[in-house]
């Protein structure tokens, strides 16, 4: 068994096509069709379902595939061991965040672009169930997401900051005087939120229910950008983490106030726990961790 050959096996599940797969691993569909013959002859188990097209792996498969996925982690890990400089590491860091941390990750990953010139990131934006998935099956390296999660006991945890919600909108006449707003009366106010898949919204119907409030938003959606357009171009209002105002054009653009009581959440860096880390991974986090994040999305609330 070749490492070229769980290429293929890893590069067919991503494409879910065979044509597409061998375009992507640069060599003939025959040629990949009979590499991935040949680990089931070796393995003495089918791997992939097949009929005219390709229809998916065996559960057989799935589990070759999973260590497919972990001994191709590996040899990357030792390609970078092995061209080791601690002062230039070489390699692509792939980034997952909820899509309510994505405005931060600049701020994260900006030193290690100063510091790193052979380093470079590929950020995801996507759900907190998907980051742990991904980071699992090694198609992610690191995530930045909630801490308050009980499927993290199998993966290793960085804090990073608190985040503080806070109700934001265009016409700030509302809050005038006004140091703080309770969630009764913001379920009061005609809402736009995100959809109820995210963690983030769990959070917050969790504290429109303490408060002995249900709302109904006028609008729903899984994208901040959208959400921000409501916002500053509907009229409506929103509740998000302080940490969003780190958008410039949200700073300028729209108001915020705290909401009484406080909601906080804690959001850190989630990673598998296994050693050794790669070379590019220590230098990221070595990176990581000497940033205050705290202050600087704190400070936000004082522009």
């Amino acid at each position: 068994m070749f490492i070229r050959q769980l290429t293929y096996l890893v590069t067919l599940e991503r494409e879910k096509h065979f044509g597409r797969a061998a375009l992507a691993c640069n060599v003939s569909q025959p040629a990949l069709s009979g590499a991935i013959r040949s680990i089931e002859q070796e393995l003495g188990m089918t791997i992939v379902q097949r009929s005219r097209r390709f229809e998916g792996f065996t559960p057989d498969g799935e589990r070759v595939l999973a260590w497919a996925r972990r001994v191709l982690a590996d040899c990357e890990g030792l390609r970078q061991e092995a061209g080791a400089n601690e002062r230039d590491p070489a390699g692509t860091l792939r980034f997952g965040a909820i899509p309510t941390t994505l405005p931060l990750v600049p701020l994260l990953t900006e030193g290690c672009l100063q510091q790193f010139p052979r380093m470079r990131h590929t950020v995801y934006t996507m759900a907190a169930a998907d980051i742990l998935r991904q980071i699992s099956n090694f198609e992610l390296d690191i995530g930045l997401s909630y801490l308050q999660d009980e499927r993290l006991k199998d993966f290793a945890t960085v804090p990073m900051f608190i985040e503080r919600y806070v109700l934001i909108a265009r016409d700030d006449s509302l809050f005038a005087g006004r140091s703080a707003m309770s969630w009764e009366e913001v379920a009061r106010l005609p809402l736009c939120l995100l959809t109820n898949n995210m963690q983030c919204r769990h959070g917050i119907d969790a504290a429109f229910a303490a408060a002995g409030m249900m709302v109904q938003p006028r609008v729903e959606t899984d994208s901040m950008m959208a959400l921000y357009s409501y916002v500053r171009c509907a009229g409506l209002y929103s509740i998000v983490p302080h940490s969003v105002l780190t958008l410039l054009e949200m700073r300028q653009e729209l108001s915020a106030i705290p909401l009484t009581p406080e909601l906080q959440r804690e959001i850190g860096l989630v990673m598998l726990d296994r050693t050794p880390l790669t070379p590019l991974l220590n230098a990221a986090l070595a990176n990581f961790r000497g940033l205050d994040l705290q202050a600087r999305v704190d400070a936000l609330l004082d522009c």
